[in-house]
């Protein structure tokens, strides 16, 4: 099965219904739950996006919604390894930077799928826009 890390932007075009994005991510998020795929976040992702989603709407909802999410994902642990790694990289963002190699040192995450690609150039994991991702697997069967 494969395993992906799913990146914030991806999460917040389908929770904020963002056109043209929302049709992918819910289409990737909807493989999630039915198993077809693993998705995977971080503890970042998770505070980001309860920030972000805090600026419209109460408490209550937001926790509904993220609760959702992670019943249908798992958390990747981000370590003083991954931190370090992160803080020294070439990463011009620190946030991509420590996603990135919380993926990359966990060892099983087969890719990143982010719609900020140019963002994730020094990752050694392969990094797609979930439009191309959805394409290969389409392309695969």
């Amino acid at each position: 099965m494969r395993k992906i890390l799913l990146d914030t932007d991806v999460i917040l075009d389908f929770l904020f219904d963002r056109t043209p994005f929302a049709n992918s991510a819910a289409e990737i998020l909807a493989m999630c739950e039915s198993k077809e795929i693993k998705g995977y976040l971080t503890a970042v992702i998770i505070s980001n996006l309860y920030y972000l989603l805090r600026q419209t709407a109460t408490h209550g909802k937001v926790i509904e919604k993220l609760s959702k999410l992670i019943s249908i994902t798992e958390i990747l642990v981000t370590d003083k390894k991954m931190v370090i790694r992160a803080l020294k990289s070439e990463f011009k963002d620190f946030e991509d930077a420590l996603q990135n190699y919380t993926a990359e040192l966990d060892g099983h995450i087969d890719l990143i799928v982010t719609r900020n690609t140019k963002d994730f150039k020094q990752s050694k994991l392969p990094v797609m826009t979930p439009d191309h991702y959805l394409r290969s697997l389409n392309s695969i069967s």
